[in-house]
């Protein structure tokens, strides 16, 4: 069977050195193009194998016959790379957060219009993927509930993609808003963070933080609390890498990591 064959968008940012750095230890799928906005060389070095390094994304998917663009840049970029995939009929693999309801309705249209297949998630890894999960379960049996969600200082989005899905799959478990109690007095504004139907959000941002998040359940005299912490960019390296495989089989959008489990 013939590898899969992907270019990475945004090859040189750290998310984009770690997939490359994950692909190339993979049988099945094969780096081909490599793109970034400055290039002054026509190669990517990588050992043991040739990579066409671009800056013209349009261009490097003829040429290389690519199967399958993976893209964590910015929102703006990320757009911009569905656009000219999707008319190459190339799938897509998005991992961009601030991407807005109306990027997400433009990437499942660009799909159906092309015939082809997309998997966009705020977060790829697999322990937030569980927990959100875990998070919808419990949410048929509280009322109250609260999400922390922590980062590193250079984050620049507030709260977290991955934070607004897991209130969203929360209350679409519940079935209504949740209990969200008032405060008569906010002696610091906006000391109750930010809110969802209900769900308060709270968005931490330090150097001491990689990515993480907790959801805290409660009611009368318990309280649940789930939590998952990302410690290095390598554990979002087994979505991905599932998520190039998986999206070449499907047509369509899927969002959310949790979504394509669902799927397997």
């Amino acid at each position: 069977m013939e590898p899969i064959r992907v270019v990475v968008n945004g090859a040189l940012g750290r998310m984009g050195q770690e997939i490359i750095n994950a692909i190339t230890k993979q049988d099945t799928i094969a780096l081909v193009g490599a793109v970034e906005k400055e290039v002054t060389q026509k190669y990517l070095p990588i050992v043991g194998t040739v990579v066409r390094f671009s800056s013209d994304l349009d261009s490097l998917l003829k040429e290389c016959d690519a199967n399958v663009v993976v893209d964590f840049t910015t929102a703006e970029a990320s757009m911009v790379a569905a656009r000219i995939a999707a008319k190459r009929k190339v799938n897509l693999v998005i991992g961009t957060t601030g991407l807005s309801e109306e990027n997400i309705a433009e990437i499942d249209q660009l799909c159906q219009k092309c015939d082809i297949g997309a998997v966009v998630a705020p977060n790829f890894s697999l322990s937030a993927a569980v927990l959100i999960k875990l998070a919808e379960l419990a949410a048929k049996f509280f009322d109250h509930a609260e999400i922390i969600e922590m980062h590193h200082d250079k984050k620049v989005d507030a709260p977290s993609g991955t934070a607004i899905n897991t209130a969203k799959a929360m209350l679409k478990a519940h079935g209504k808003p949740f209990t969200y109690p008032k405060t008569k007095t906010e002696v610091i504004p906006r000391t109750r963070g930010g809110q969802i139907k209900g769900i308060a959000i709270h968005s931490l941002r330090s150097p001491g933080f990689m990515a993480g998040q907790e959801v805290i359940f409660s009611g009368e005299g318990q309280r649940l609390s789930l939590h998952m912490e990302t410690i290095s960019r390598e554990a979002y390296m087994p979505g991905v890498i599932l998520a190039i495989k998986e999206v070449v089989k499907r047509k369509g959008l899927i969002y959310g990591l949790d979504s394509l489990l669902e799927k397997l």
